[in-house]
């Protein structure tokens, strides 16, 4: 369950590109089977997840926290709700495990942040004492007044105003200082539904690129599935044609696509 080392959190992301949620009655199905025993109906709904645990670990990027630590306490809090979550109940892992999966980061991140010593440099010590006179929450303005970088600013601030208000001190009703200071965005919730929508769009592409020939394959996945497309040119000579007929060639594919996406859309319906 833990990621890669910092270098390598970007790997650890990319292997989990092709992780597809599961449907509301098979993560049921697996969750009951998991609960009578069988583990790797425990692995399939638990891998299901983690892409939603990087989606909330990725809300605190910003706090000085080495990230994949911050992901792989989110995986635990992920087990943890796993190994409480009934299949009975009307609610989905995902939405059921934000709570785990954000207190788990949270306690790491208030442990983190209180080792962090600040006024170590002449620029921390004078952006320390512009924030106690201002409360500047703007970055440029700190980096300006301080003599260091903006990206630097922008890593301490959230350590100034812990420096100076107790992230976790509780200062009214609405409760901590830490349960507010996550970045707005979509909830997990949203996250979560728009995550399983993808996941299907996925699964759709895949089963229409199926009644495309060989040639079409190759020409969809080399001119619309890649963020460096080849040239009209490149695939032609590739290919041994003109760039005209690679292009009627897309054009075609493109019409079987969409023809056959629309009617998996109306069998769905």
């Amino acid at each position: 369950m833990r990621p890669p080392d910092s270098h390598s959190l970007r790997t650890y992301r990319g292997s989990l590109a092709d992780v597809l949620p599961l449907d509301r009655a098979a993560e049921a199905s697996l969750a009951r089977s998991w609960r009578a025993g069988d583990r790797r109906a425990g692995e399939r709904i638990v891998t299901a997840c983690l892409p939603f645990v990087v989606s909330i670990a990725l809300e605190y990027r910003r706090w000085g926290v080495p990230l994949e630590d911050v992901v792989q306490q989110g995986n635990l809090g992920l087990l943890k709700a796993a190994a409480k979550f009934d299949p009975d109940r009307e609610c989905r892992l995902a939405t059921y495990a934000a709570y785990w999966i954000r207190a788990e980061i949270r306690d790491y991140v208030v442990r983190g942040y209180r080792v962090v010593r600040l006024g170590t440099t002449k620029a921390e010590r004078r952006a320390l004492r512009a924030y106690r006179k201002t409360r500047e929450s703007d970055a440029g303005v700190l980096a300006a007044v301080s003599g260091m970088t903006r990206q630097k600013a922008e890593q301490l601030l959230p350590l100034l105003a812990r420096h100076e208000t107790s992230l976790d001190t509780r200062t009214d009703e609405n409760g901590a200082m830490i349960d507010r200071l996550a970045e707005t965005g979509p909830t997990p919730e949203e996250q979560a539904s728009a995550h399983e929508h993808r996941g299907r769009a996925k699964t759709a592409v895949r089963r229409a690129l199926g009644g495309l020939t060989e040639r079409e394959r190759m020409i969809v996945r080399e001119r619309l599935m890649t963020d460096d497309p080849c040239t009209l040119q490149e695939l032609g000579t590739r290919l041994g044609v003109s760039k005209e007929r690679v292009r009627q060639l897309e054009e075609r594919a493109r019409d079987k696509l969409r023809a056959r996406l629309e009617e998996m859309r109306d069998e769905a319906a």
